[in-house]
């Protein structure tokens, strides 16, 4: 007697129940945060909890600007991630493009090595970037951040170039070449603008990592005016008190930039995803 096989759930429906999983666990935070934001801390703190607030309130988001520099956290994050994204696909191309044309020996063993650097936990190397910095007396300054970020960036952008470099002919760079472009040049002027969306990918993952981080900031900047963005939040808090609707609106206003950032870009960020994951 041959046994009946387990049924399984329509495909197309477990797909729909895992992107709502998905898209839940990412919007109903941010959701919670922009309700908090526009509540009083009276009603914040009122039993039974309330999720829609009863009398909306911008006076949390005026409290952001006035009661700390907010505009100069954002100036801050904003100089660093750019400056430290470019440095960071500048060097992540030039060694992308080494690995996949240059005859290096063993590439595939140097991409596991930036692989194994990538997942090198942050809080140990904490202490041999504060020593380093400190020694070259670069500490509360931009490049104290910039250098680090990009060089934690490296390693995950190298590997999304990778994949797209390996799918430009050779062809297209010799032609370059024949014409009077250098290797370098061809690089540049042919193998870039062919790889855009990994390009804008990579980039975009180099400046996220920048903006949300935090540790490094906290540690290797302790002047206020120096203080990137998810540190200087920090400074909205008490010694005896946490206003978390102030605390949520600031939160928003750092969302948003990230947020309009992605929205601008997200044809070129999707298409590079999904591109780098069928050449893959």
């Amino acid at each position: 007697m041959a046994m009946a096989l387990p049924r399984f759930p329509n495909k197309r429906k477990m797909i729909w129940l895992a992107a709502l999983i998905v898209a839940a666990n990412g919007f109903l935070p941010v959701l919670w945060i922009l309700l908090t934001s526009v509540k009083t801390e009276t009603e914040l703190m009122r039993l039974p909890i309330t999720i829609l607030p009863a009398a909306p309130t911008l006076q949390n988001y005026v409290r952001v600007f006035t009661d700390q520099p907010i505009h100069l956290f954002l100036w801050n994050s904003f100089a660093v991630a750019v400056l430290s994204t470019a440095l960071c696909i500048t060097v992540s191309a030039l060694a992308a493009y080494a690995l996949v044309r240059l005859r290096l020996p063993a590439p595939g063993l140097i991409l596991s090595v930036l692989l194994a650097i990538a997942m090198f936990p942050l809080i140990s190397l904490v202490v041999p970037l504060f020593q380093t910095m400190r020694s070259l007396e670069l500490l509360n300054t931009w490049p104290a951040l910039i250098l680090p970020y990009a060089v934690l960036s490296m390693p995950v952008c190298t590997m999304v170039l990778v994949s797209f470099f390996q799918d430009i002919p050779n062809d297209l760079e010799n032609a370059a070449m024949i014409d009077g472009c250098t290797r370098v040049g061809a690089l540049w002027h042919v193998v870039i603008p062919l790889t855009a969306p990994g390009v804008f990918t990579a980039a975009i993952l180099a400046f996220v990592n920048c903006w949300d981080e935090f540790l490094l900031a906290l540690t290797l900047s302790s002047r206020v005016v120096k203080r990137t963005l998810p540190v200087g939040i920090t400074l909205y808090q008490g010694e005896f008190a946490f206003p978390w609707p102030i605390i949520s609106a600031a939160l928003i206003v750092a969302i948003v930039p990230v947020s309009i950032l992605i929205a601008v870009f997200q044809d070129r960020v999707v298409g590079g995803l999904t591109s780098g994951g069928m050449k893959g």
